[in-house]
């Protein structure tokens, strides 16, 4: 499967495992029955990645009430994500993707302008996977303000 074909909503999402905090391994399968909010950020400790996380975080109580995980995905290491996440008193895992792996799968990774500079970074997105493990719906390139709350009126609407 190629990572274009995740573009496709309705797509089955393969199966895959990651390393995430708390010691523990993310695998999909684990979480069928649950609707699963997978949003890719650009990196640690960044105001926009900050603000991104909090929110999460802040609405995380109405996400498990309608049977929603939420997990957070970055290049960074697994200890910048442990301070990431204890900074933040963030109650939802964070998944490290070093080798870009699922950042490929997801086609994240975009040639980004920044002060006159071209470089290779992520470019923020979110993925809603349902129940089923299907892709209900991207959000790419995104702006942090309303994004949370958007993902979260979509969930709503899903019975």
């Amino acid at each position: 499967m190629t990572a274009d074909n995740l573009s496709i909503t309705n797509l089955t999402v393969p199966e895959f495992s990651a390393a995430m905090t708390s010691g523990k391994t993310f695998r999909l399968s684990d979480y069928r029955g649950k609707n699963l909010v997978l949003y890719f950020y650009p990196k640690d400790n960044t105001p926009g990645c900050t603000a991104e996380s909090m929110h999460f975080r802040d609405l995380m109580p109405e996400f498990t009430a309608h049977d929603t995980e939420i997990f957070g995905v970055s290049r960074d290491s697994l200890r910048s994500h442990e301070n990431f996440k204890g900074k933040l008193g963030l109650p939802f895992e964070l998944i490290s993707d070093p080798d870009e792996t699922l950042c490929l799968m997801f086609n994240v990774m975009k040639i980004k302008s920044m002060y006159g500079k071209q470089a290779r970074g992520v470019e923020r997105s979110t993925f809603l996977i349902d129940v089923d493990g299907k892709l209900v719906k991207e959000w790419r390139g995104l702006k942090v303000p309303g994004h949370v709350d958007n993902v979260l009126d979509l969930i709503k609407t899903m019975a």
